[in-house]
């Protein structure tokens, strides 16, 4: 069996399985069994949710960090991911999200984290320019309005 090993400086903290621990000191942990958790600096705050990724990044989040209420983050998340597939047409992408959703169906939220945070500088470039037609995207964003408020109005 391998064991994770997770260093924690003097103040940093961990969110596991809906706990926050804090570090009094510089401390390697060894998680020897399947274990929820979500290290400070991964931790995105509310008004950084400024994409469509980010705000997926921040559903999933906040299933680790408030377990009681994951399963209704984790449908809105699901609801947010299925409008997502329905607007990128890049395959790499598509192939990242639904991965995520796969991985989502297992519980494996911190593997959906790491999939979303590699996205992050694609989907950057991709909103960075209007309108955007690019090998990144493979189509015209603005013929996907009418697309987008469907898949938004599904999810109500």
């Amino acid at each position: 069996m391998s064991t994770l090993k997770i260093s924690l400086r003097a103040g940093e903290r961990i969110f596991v399985n809906g706990a926050v621990l804090r570090a009094d000191r510089k401390v390697t942990l060894e998680v020897l069994n399947s274990v929820t958790f979500l290290l400070e600096q991964h931790v995105m705050k509310p008004e950084d949710t400024v994409t469509p990724l980010r705000q997926l990044y921040f559903m999933i989040q906040s299933a680790i960090m408030d377990p009681k209420s994951s399963d209704d983050a984790i449908a809105i998340a699901n609801c947010s991911l299925r409008a997502l597939k329905a607007v990128f047409v890049n395959p790499g992408i598509l192939a990242d999200l639904s991965g995520i959703e796969e991985l989502l169906e297992r519980n494996r939220y911190y593997e959906c984290l790491r999939i979303l945070r590699k996205l992050f500088a694609i989907e950057d470039r991709l909103m960075g320019r209007e309108p955007v037609s690019d090998e990144l995207s493979g189509r015209d964003d603005r013929r996907l309005d009418s697309r987008r408020e469907q898949e938004v109005a599904a999810c109500r």
